[in-house]
């Protein structure tokens, strides 16, 4: 019996058009492959909180012969933007996402590929070249921009590399170079999958969270002007919508503000391995109790106080997962 998981949502960097409080989160996903009808995923599980995502594969290769390839696990892109208020921890780390892989009970260390693309060029050489860092929010790289010589810094903002930030921190305006650039990261290690034997892979990270301070889909207890977007993208339903309604009315005077955060993951990339993946399972935790949450996905089940499942066999990945919590502002 195959299942399909009923899920909207783009494949790139989620950016939702809120207000200026809102926070982006970053989708991330899973193990890539070239696609093969050698190599099967025979079970995924997976879990995804707001602390961390953990992985677990099983890939069995189903021919008479060894195969030799390389799995690799993109970043999501990291794009400088005058108005970008990306939800990173930690933004003068390459490993941005805290990113680990462990292979048949082996600590991987896999390699590292950023490349920095700009009006859809390939400028990573020239930022190397100068000893500029490619992540576009670390304050070592607007550091190194500043340094620039004049005649370079004028180039590169008439191609598009950078840009001159201008604000006012309360001491008159100031002017800062930022980049423009788009980073581009990928994780990679060459495996073999030896025939007719499983290979065991796990990987963990911590999840990019959006959000926003106020519940934007819920205006007065009726549908805001978004809600078809947040139906859509996270299975809102009408049960939900009533508790929406209530945690709205109660909010600052029986009980708390609840604020949106938002977790995303790619779950297309499982169907570039060979058919459809044998057993599938999704564990989502939304953390406190008195915290709720909506997505998409056929037969989910409330499994303990916090944790919410979905299994499925012949699991043919169609869609990705957006995930929408509502929290108690005290969080």
């Amino acid at each position: 019996m195959r299942w399909t998981l009923l899920i909207g949502g783009l494949l790139l960097v989620s950016n939702p058009a809120f207000a200026n409080d809102s926070m982006a989160e970053l989708k991330t996903g899973g193990l890539i492959y070239v696609q093969t009808s050698d190599v099967a995923m025979a079970e995924e599980q997976l879990y995804i909180s707001r602390e961390e995502v953990l992985v677990d594969y099983v890939f069995k290769n189903t021919s008479d012969k060894d195969v030799e390839s390389v799995i690799a696990f993109p970043m999501p892109d990291i794009t400088g933007s005058m108005d970008s208020n990306i939800a990173l921890d930690d933004t003068d780390s390459d490993n941005f996402l805290g990113f680990s892989v462990v292979q048949d009970s082996r600590q991987i260390k896999p390699e590292l590929q950023q490349r920095v693309l700009a009006a859809g060029i390939d400028r990573t050489d020239e930022l190397v070249a100068r000893n500029i860092p490619l992540l576009p929010y670390s304050d070592r790289t607007l550091a190194a921009l500043k340094a620039l010589p004049e005649d370079v810094k004028a180039a590169w903002i008439a191609e598009g590399l950078v840009f001159v930030n201008r604000y006012d921190a309360g001491k008159g305006w100031q002017e800062e170079l930022t980049p423009a650039w788009t980073l581009r990261s990928v994780y990679w290690w060459k495996t073999k999958f030896p025939a007719g034997k499983p290979v065991r892979v796990s990987h963990r990270y911590k999840p990019s969270v959006g959000g926003t301070v106020a519940m934007t889909f819920i205006d007065q207890g009726k549908p805001a002007a978004n809600y078809k977007e947040y139906a859509d993208r996270y299975c809102i339903d009408a049960a939900f919508m009533k508790t929406a309604a209530k945690l709205e009315a109660a909010a600052g005077k029986s009980g708390p503000n609840y604020t949106e955060q938002w977790v995303s993951y790619i779950l297309t990339t499982g169907a570039n391995w060979g058919g459809s993946i044998g057993k599938f399972k999704l564990t989502i935790d939304k953390g406190r109790a008195q915290d709720y949450v909506s997505f998409c996905g056929n037969g989910v089940k409330k499994v303990g106080s916090t944790t919410f499942e979905m299994v499925a066999d012949d699991f043919y990945p169609e869609k990705d997962l957006n995930i929408l919590f509502l929290t108690a502002a005290d969080r």
